[in-house]
C-alpha cells in the first residue's frame, strides 16, 4: 500500500495542475483556490504516511514492474527512507500553507499561479523521492521551470523580470554542467540508476572521468542550494518573487539542492571516493558560504533579501554538518533543515503582512509603523529568537546535534562558527523587528544608507490591509508552533539519528533496490538530543544575537576610537557588496569560478 503512494504523491499534483489550466477559466477563484490547497494537503497527508511507513523499512516502487534485467535498467524506481520521505513532507506542508496564506493574499491571481504552484511541489517531491539520477535531473528541471515562472508571476514589473532571468539563466548553467557530468557517468558505467551507479563505480574505482562526473552533477545541486559562488541568483529572486514562493524557496528548495549532493554521495559515490577529499570539499564550501551569507545578511535593509542571505548563511551551517560525514552531525542538519523551514517562513509570511499593509519591506521606511501588528510583531520577533537557536525551537535542537557531530569529526572549531553564524542572523532579524514593530534604533549609518531599498517591491494588493486576514494568520501561527513543538517531542533527536544512520548506508540502499531486501536490519543504537552543553551554547547565540541587534540599532552612538576601527572593513565590505553587481555576466563567471576551484580541491590528494 506505501509503495503505491511513492508514484502517486508525485503524479497527483501534476494531474490536477492540468485540470485546473483546463478548466480554470470555467471555475471562479474561491473553487481554485480550494482545488489546489485540497491536493497539497492531500500530498502532504500521504506523505505522512509515507515517512510513517518509511521508519520500519525502505518503500521502493518500479513503476510498470520495470525492475533491472542483467544489470542493466531502463525502469524508473522511487525509493522513500526517513530522510527522503521527510523532505517530500516539509514541501507539502510548506505548499499547504503558502496556498492557504495566498487566498487573501493576491487581489487578482490568474490559475497559472495555483497551477504552476501543484507542479512545483511535484517537482520538490519526485526529487526527494527519485532514486534515478537521470530523473532527478527531471525532477530538478521541473522544479526549476516552476520557480522561475513563479518569480516573475508580476510580469509587468521589470524588477521581477530581471530577477527571474537571473535565476533561470545561472540554475540553467548549472542544470547543463549537471547534465554533462550524468553524461560523463554514464559514459564511464553505462548506468543511471542510483544503485547500479553504486555497484559500477565500486568495481571501476575513481579515476578522472568519474571524479569531474561527481563534481559536475554536484555542481547543479549546489546552484540550486546558493552555495558560495554559486548564491548570486537567491537573493535577486527572493527580492521580487511573491512572499508565498519565498516560503518554497528559503524553506524546502534550496535544502534539497543539499540533499542532492548527500544522496549522490552516500549512495554512489561513498565507497569510490576517498572521505577526507569530500569531507575537505564540503567543509570548505561550508565556511566560506556561512561567513559570506553572515556577512551580507547583516548588510541589508531589504527585509526580503536579508531573510535570502540568512537562508545562504545556513545553506553553509549545513554544509559543514552534512561534509563532517558524521551520522549524529547530519541528523543535526535534518532536523535543523525542520526547524529552519518553520521559522524562515513565518519570517518570510510576516514580510508579505507588512508588504501588503505598508507598500514596502524597507526596514528603514517601515521603522515604527507596525507598532499596532501586535499578532505580526511577536510571531516576527519570536521566529527571529528561533532563528538563532533559543531553545525549544528545531533550529536550536538540530544546531546542538549538528555541533556535537562536527565536533566528533574533528571539527572543534565548528561549534564556535555556528553560533557568530546564528547570532548574526538572528541579530539581524530582531534588529529588523525592534526597529519595525517597537520604533527604535537610529537612522541609516553609511553602509546602510549604501543598501538596496526595499521600498521598490510592489504589493500583491491594491488598497493594502488594515486586519490580518484568518487564512494568513493561521498559517503564521501553525508554522511557529510547529517549529517549537518538533524541538520538544520526545526522542526526536534519536529517531533523526536512526534515520541518518539509515541513510547514509549505501549497501542497504542497493539492497533495497535491486534485490528487494527492504529491511533496514540491525541499526546501531542511536542517542542524540538536547544537552546541557548544547543549551548554554544556543542561549549564548541567543544572547550574542541580541547584542547584534542592539549594535545594528544604536551602533552609530559608539565612541569615536570603536567606530573608527569598525571603519577600516568598509573598504572588505564595499568589495563584497559590488561583488553581488545583479549581472548576469558577473554571476556566470563566478560560476565557472567556482567549478573550477571544486575541481581542485577533489583533485588535491586527502
Amino acid at each position: 500500500m506505501a509503495n503505491a503512494l511513492l508514484p502517486a504523491v508525485v503524479a497527483a499534483p501534476i494531474v490536477v495542475a492540468c485540470l485546473l489550466l483546463a478548466l480554470g477559466r470555467r471555475l471562479d477563484r474561491p473553487t481554485i483556490d480550494v482545488v489546489a490547497i485540497a491536493t497539497s494537503a492531500a500530498v502532504a497527508t500521504a506523505d505522512g504516511v509515507l515517512l510513517s511507513a518509511a521508519g520500519n523499512h525502505r518503500l521502493v516502487a518500479w513503476l510498470g514492474g520495470w525492475r533491472p534485467q542483467h544489470g542493466a535498467s531502463v525502469g524508473i524506481v522511487f525509493v522513500g527512507d526517513q530522510v527522503g520521505a521527510g523532505a517530500a513532507l516539509v514541501a507539502g506542508v510548506l505548499m499547504t500553507c503558502a496556498l492557504a496564506y495566498s487566498w487573501r493574499y493576491f487581489e487578482d491571481i490568474h490559475v497559472n499561479f495555483h497551477a504552476l504552484m501543484l507542479l512545483f511541489l511535484a517537482g520538490l517531491t519526485g526529487f526527494s523521492l527519485s532514486g534515478d539520477l537521470f530523473n532527478m535531473f527531471v525532477f530538478f528541471e521541473l522544479m526549476g521551470v516552476a520557480a522561475y515562472a513563479l518569480t516573475a508571476v508580476k510580469v509587468e514589473d521589470p524588477t521581477a523580470v530581471h530577477g527571474a532571468l537571473n535565476f533561470g539563466v545561472i540554475n540553467s548553467l548549472g542544470a547543463y554542467i549537471s547534465l554533462m557530468g550524468i553524461g560523463m557517468l554514464y559514459a564511464a558505467t553505462g548506468q543511471l540508476n542510483l544503485a547500479l551507479l553504486s555497484r559500477a563505480l565500486t568495481a571501476r574505482g575513481p579515476d578522472v572521468l568519474v571524479v569531474v562526473g561527481f563534481v559536475a552533477v554536484a555542481t547543479g545541486f549546489l546552484v540550486k542550494a546558493a552555495a558560495v559562488p554559486f548564491h548570486f541568483w537567491l537573493d535577486d529572486a527572493h527580492a521580487v518573487a511573491p512572499t508565498p514562493v519565498c516560503v518554497l524557496f528559503s524553506g524546502i528548495m534550496v535544502e534539497l539542492g543539499l540533499y542532492g549532493v548527500a544522496r549522490l554521495y552516500w549512495v554512489a559515490f561513498s565507497g569510490t571516493l576517498e572521505a577526507g577529499t569530500i569531507q575537505r570539499l564540503f567543509v570548505v564550501l561550508g565556511v566560506v558560504t556561512a561567513v559570506v551569507g553572515s556577512v551580507m545578511c547583516l548588510l541589508q535593509r531589504h527585509l526580503k533579501r536579508l531573510l535570502a542571505f540568512s537562508t545562504i548563511a545556513h545553506t553553509g551551517m549545513f554544509l559543514i554538518a552534512v561534509g563532517s560525514l558524521n551520522p549524529v552531525a547530519t541528523a543535526g542538519t535534518a532536523v535543523y533543515v525542520v526547524g529552519h523551514a518553520a521559522v524562515k517562513s513565518v519570517l518570510f509570511l510576516c514580510a508579505g503582512v507588512l508588504l501588503n499593509r505598508f507598500g514596502s519591506v524597507d526596514e528603514f521606511t517601515l521603522q515604527g509603523k507596525g507598532r499596532d501588528a501586535r499578532l505580526t510583531g511577536i510571531v516576527f520577533m519570536l521566529a527571529g529568537l528561533g532563528l538563532a537557536g533559543m531553545p525549544p525551537f528545531a533550529v536550536g535542537l538540530g544546531k546542538v546535534m549538528a555541533e556535537e557531530g562536527v565536533v566528533r569529526a574533528g571539527l572543534w572549531w565548528g561549534p564556535v562558527l555556528f553560533l557568530l553564524v546564528a547570532a548574526a542572523t538572528g541579530g539581524a532579524v530582531l534588529r529588523v523587528g525592534a526597529r519595525v514593530f517597537l520604533g527604535i534604533g537610529r537612522g541609516p549609518g553609511a553602509e546602510e544608507a549604501g543598501a538596496m531599498s526595499g521600498d521598490e517591491e510592489k504589493r500583491e494588493l491594491a488598497t493594502g490591509m488594515t486586519r490580518l486576514p484568518v487564512t494568513m494568520g493561521i498559517p503564521l501561527t501553525a508554522l511557529l508552533a510547529a517549529g517549537a513543538i518538533v524541538g520538544l517531542l520526545p526522542g526526536f533527536g534519536d529517531q533523526a539519528a536512526l534515520a541518518a544512520g539509515r541513510f547514509a548506508g549505501r549497501a542497504g540502499y542497493v539492497a533495497a533496490v535491486l534485490d528487494g531486501t527492504t529491511s533496514y536490519g540491525a541499526s546501531p543504537a542511536a542517542s542524540a538530543g538536547w544537552s546541557v552543553e548544547g543549551i548554554v551554547l544556543c542561549l549564548a547565540s541567543v544572547g550574542a544575537a541580541a547584542l547584534v541587534a542592539l549594535l545594528g540599532l544604536y551602533g552609530t552612538a559608539l565612541p569615536r576610537q570603536i567606530l573608527a576601527v569598525l571603519r577600516t572593513a568598509r573598504p572588505a565590505l564595499h568589495m563584497m557588496r559590488s561583488v553581488h553587481s545583479g549581472h548576469i555576466g558577473d554571476y556566470a563567471a563566478w560560476l565557472l569560478f567556482g567549478v573550477g576551484g571544486i575541481i581542485v580541491l577533489a583533485m588535491l590528494p586527502p
